[in-house]
């Protein structure tokens, strides 16, 4: 195992050679907040990338994608909130062209070098002439500063209440190297692919076809294993830069350089899906289930998930309700492959453990307990169904009133 550092103050622009600005447009039209991003590196950069399994996708995840999956090169990222860009048609697709354009022609790069990302209301058309306008002043304006770079985590947020970000930092053939990485997510999330929208930008020297794989590993066990509310957005992209700076000498295979690089994107991707999942809209506290014991990892991943998607299991969370029985049927209906005579259920948290279930019967367990265990802001249910080695952890969180007051009210 190689030694991943998680930086103290983690932030976007930790690695080697990455600027980064933002500002207000007026794109988020009821809002005082900044609403434009600019990501950059300093020299171009190889690109892997994952978007949403959405068939309805945002313009932005169109272009980004014919453009990370045949290009495999990039620049520059534009981000935008408060408008999502998603079913827009060709006047879409036109702004992103435009907005990367504007933005190339002042940073002195081709337009294809420069990829976008937006996130907000779907069915709305871009400000094409504030984007456009933004995207050439952010490039006036770019610096590696920490500050800087967190103002951009918190200038990608829509309905989040934190800025997601972390860094860390590693070595690969006696050459330091590091990820700095943002993303925002708080409502509809349930990903095929990623998250609502993710950058980690790093100074590895790597192939590109070899980072895209090793990603789509990554994101399998993190971001795809996240659910707030069971829906898919239209613009889910994470998007990995891989800029060489660190001089490392570059990745086109398996061995340990990959391992280490693999398990410094798994903590960075680990730590924004959970971070997700705890910020989940209205949520008063992270839910995670992690299942032991199944016959393989897809077992396990389907039992995990369904656990956490579950809506009633997510109720009983919030009202610290030691319902094991939602727990139980979730793991029936998911369509996993298990043996319920077999299965023993814990709910755990930093108050302690308690013991629901064995080989499928209720425990003689003391609700004052189980209340004391499900109260603080991190809980675990706990599924051993003893049938193999198979294992996977599923992070979610509580279903609140809170989440139906912020989404009757989102539009407005």
């Amino acid at each position: 195992m190689a030694e991943i550092k998680v930086l103290e103050n983690g932030y976007v622009t930790a690695a080697k050679g990455y600027k980064v600005a933002t500002m207000r447009a007026g794109i988020k039209a009821s809002a005082t907040c900044e609403d434009m991003t600019l990501l950059v590196s300093d020299v171009v950069a190889d690109v892997a990338g994952t978007f949403t399994r959405n068939l309805v996708k945002a313009a932005p995840v169109q272009r980004d994608a014919e453009i990370v999956l045949n290009k495999k090169k990039a620049q520059a990222v534009v981000i935008n909130t408060g408008i999502a860009n998603a079913v827009t048609g060709q006047p879409g697709l036109d702004a992103c062209v435009e907005t990367a354009k504007a933005a190339g022609g002042a940073l002195g790069l081709d337009q294809d070098l420069v990829l976008t990302a937006s996130t907000g209301v779907i069915g709305v058309q871009l400000p094409v002439d504030k984007i456009v306008a933004g995207a050439r002043e952010l490039a006036g304006k770019i610096t590696a500063d920490e500050e800087a770079a967190h103002k951009a985590a918190l200038a990608i947020m829509t309905t989040d209440t934190k800025a997601k970000e972390i860094a860390v930092e590693f070595e690969i053939g006696g050459k330091t190297c590091r990820i700095g990485a943002m993303c925002k997510g708080s409502g509809m999330i349930h990903p095929n692919m990623g998250t609502m929208l993710g950058f980690m930008m790093s100074d590895v020297a790597i192939d590109a076809d070899v980072a895209e794989t090793m990603l789509r590993q990554v994101i399998e066990k993190t971001f795809n294993m996240v659910s707030v509310d069971g829906d898919t957005s239209t613009n889910d992209t994470v998007l990995l830069f891989a800029n060489g700076l660190a001089e490392n000498e570059k990745i086109t295979g398996a061995g340990e350089a990959l391992d280490t690089f693999t398990e410094a994107v798994t903590v960075v991707a680990e730590f924004l899906a959970k971070n997700i999942a705890k910020d989940g809209e209205g949520a008063t506290r992270l839910f995670t289930a992690e299942v032991v014991g199944a016959k393989d990892y897809e077992t396990a991943k389907t039992l995990a998930k369904a656990v956490i998607t579950s809506n009633l299991t997510k109720a009983a969370i919030f009202g610290k309700d030691a319902n094991w029985g939602r727990i139980f049927c979730a793991m029936g209906y998911s369509g996993a492959d298990f043996d319920p005579a077999k299965t023993d259920i814990w709910m755990k948290s930093s108050a302690g453990e308690i013991k629901l279930v064995e080989n499928g019967m209720a425990t003689d367990f003391s609700e004052d307990k189980a209340l004391e265990i499900l109260s603080p802001d991190e809980v675990t249910a706990y599924c051993d169904v003893k049938s193999g080695d198979g294992k996977a952890t599923a992070w979610g969180c509580d279903l609140t009133y809170d989440y139906v007051s912020i989404n009757a009210d989102y539009r407005s």
